[in-house]
């Protein structure tokens, strides 16, 4: 996507959530995480390439010990449709065990988050929580729930905060629709 089809998006798109309103939200689930999890020295995993951003404004608000690493597992690519799950990388540090709170950005369908949930726990994970910045309203059931969620977001495509539109626009504070 060019720079100038990227600005067009952002123009023409719906404001779903300010810079001001994913702040607050984030505010209230370190308050929710922190009440969960301080006593129990987590694993913290990061679901790249969407949770960054959310990993990088909530971390520094939890004032407990942890462990932070990564995995990337991707339906996606450069589409705007999932396809088939890939696993991309695997967390280095041992999950067996451990407490872990999977990090992401959104959740939508709940298929990538289901499957990762699903391997962590096959390899052994005592407990494994979600905490997502945004959840897709679509009306039906999903095949993972989050323990932690900051927005509620209507059925439609949304980028910022980590979620895209054709590789852009991660980068944006605030969460975005493309006009329908």
């Amino acid at each position: 996507m060019s720079p100038a089809e990227a600005q067009r998006i952002l123009a023409d798109a719906d404001l779903i959530y300010s810079a001001a309103e994913v702040t607050k939200a984030i505010d209230r689930l370190a308050g929710e995480i922190t009440a969960r999890l301080e006593e129990a020295h987590p694993l913290v995993l990061t679901v790249m390439g969407g949770g960054i951003i959310f990993a990088g404004q909530l971390l520094p608000c939890l004032p407990f010990p942890l462990e932070h690493d990564y995995l990337h597992v991707t339906r996606y690519g450069a589409a705007n449709s999932g396809g088939e799950l890939q696993w991309m990388v695997e967390p280095r540090i041992p999950v067996a065990g451990r407490t872990v709170l999977v990090l992401d950005d959104i959740l939508d369908e709940g298929i990538t988050l289901a499957a990762i949930k699903a391997r962590l726990l096959a390899q052994g994970v005592r407990e494994c929580l979600v905490a997502v910045l945004s959840e897709k309203e679509l009306g039906r059931a999903k095949p993972v729930r989050a323990d932690f969620v900051g927005l509620r977001l209507p059925n439609r495509y949304v980028f910022g905060c980590g979620m895209d539109v054709s590789g852009a626009w991660r980068n944006l504070p605030a969460i975005y629709a493309i006009r329908e």
